[in-house]
């Protein structure tokens, strides 16, 4: 099932209820410490409540040696305190679900709670509330009450129960198909591991991380059991920013090494470890789009990736934008962008008023810091590109610094000439 609706209430510096719609191409942008990267790394947190086999609410330990504590997620970061999801579910058949539970935090007990839950889709409900301290010990389970005050036990896993009471919701919704087909969700972080200069071919296809360190292994793997298909067509979308030179593997020593090669100079290539940081930093965005286009994933696909245009110059940020519009047409995938490129940004507003873009399929965002808390404001944007509100301070600094220059030199001339 897609993602296509966001809430959270008391998330992190969210102490308000914020809604983000995560259209094909979602971006968030705002100034520093605002709250960007919380909002867009919230599906990470959420998906471990739904692909969960464990009681707790989130199974945080998915992220390893760096995972949060419940605590992190709460606004405030009060022990006693809760937190509140919305999901908004599109299914393969069209049917849509909203799912919202507020998960509080349980000191006493080490653990956490879902307190509230509630599920809707057309004009059916089911609603539960927790009754605090009170436990089915025979089936050890949460004891729950309806609306009609009538209590009954259920089981979680995650943030799912393991199955409706009797009567709530047979035949219209099944825990383990949302389980089953909630969206894949991938993550490109901000802070992208350079290709090794050497690597031994593995002995399977790796697969990607949140640092992009696996990608030399990736290509290694395609030119040799591939015969290169996903080089040749990352070089298709490099011919844009770098004519001159083109993506190349080439045995080296024991392994196999990643690099660049001229296509003027003869015998002139450089490897991955030399070339421009930019280049390095885009190539596991390049690989994961190349595999999208070659093999469209079979499931909805939600891609999360924090400041694409990392160490890119301006007019490779623009065409990072076509990427995404080209993505959303092959592949059944969705992006949720945090960005604080003009030019990424400026791109994709063109091609809506050009027509390569449907509004529709964009959606922007604005992060604000209010001091106390964060809010999330979204930028509507017409068929002809237009905004119908911009923050201030925004992506004005240019404009500033241009105004400063004229004023300085005025200033000079005027001294000059007296």
């Amino acid at each position: 099932m897609a993602l296509v609706n966001l809430s959270l209430r008391n998330y992190r510096c969210f102490a308000e209820r914020q809604d983000v719609e995560l259209r094909p191409i979602t971006v968030v942008l705002g100034k520093n410490n605002s709250g960007k990267s919380a909002l867009v790394r919230a599906p990470l947190i959420l998906q471990t409540g739904i692909r969960n086999d464990h009681p707790l609410p989130f199974d945080l330990e998915q992220f390893g040696d760096d995972a949060p504590e419940f605590t992190d997620l709460v606004h405030g970061r009060l022990d006693l305190s809760s937190v509140t999801i919305g999901l908004g579910l599109t299914g393969p058949g069209g049917e849509e679900y909203t799912l919202d539970a507020t998960v509080q935090n349980v000191p006493e007990l080490y653990s956490q709670r879902v307190l509230e839950w509630s599920l809707t889709s057309g004009g059916r409900r089911a609603s539960y509330t927790w009754v605090s301290g009170r436990t089915d010990e025979e089936l050890e389970q949460q004891v729950y009450r309806r609306p009609d005050r009538s209590t009954v036990s259920m089981d979680f896993k995650g943030l799912l129960p393991t199955e409706l009471p009797d009567g709530d919701g047979t035949g219209w919704f099944a825990p383990e198909r949302v389980r089953s087909s909630f969206d894949v969700i991938h993550h490109l972080g901000p802070f992208r591991f350079k290709p090794k200069r050497l690597v031994r071919l593995p002995a399977r296809e790796p697969d990607h991380d949140e640092f992009g360190s696996r990608t030399a292994e990736i290509l290694a793997y395609d030119h040799v059991r591939r015969k290169g298909r996903l080089i040749n067509k990352i070089n298709e979308y490099l011919r844009t920013a770098l004519p001159a030179w083109e993506l190349k593997v080439q045995p080296h020593l024991d392994g196999y090494a990643v690099g660049l090669r001229s296509l003027e100079t003869k015998d002139l290539w450089v490897p991955a470890t030399d070339i421009g940081t930019g280049i390095s930093q885009i190539l596991p965005f390049l690989v994961r789009r190349a595999q999208d286009e070659l093999d469209p994933p079979e499931r909805d696909v939600l891609e999360v990736v924090e400041e694409p245009e990392l160490h890119l110059h301006p007019s490779a940020q623009a065409m990072l934008a076509d990427l995404y519009i080209r993505a959303i047409d092959v592949a059944s995938v969705r992006f949720l962008v945090e960005t604080h490129s003009e030019a990424f940004l400026l791109r994709l507003r063109r091609r809506v008023a050009e027509g390569e873009l449907d509004a529709k399929r964009l959606a922007l965002y604005f992060v604000d810091d209010g001091g106390e808390f964060s809010t999330v404001r979204r930028i509507n944007v017409d068929e002809l590109g237009n905004v119908d509100y911009w923050p201030e301070g925004i992506f004005e600094e240019g404009f500033e610094e241009v105004r400063a220059l004229a004023e300085a030199q005025e200033t000079r001339l005027e001294s000059d000439a007296g």
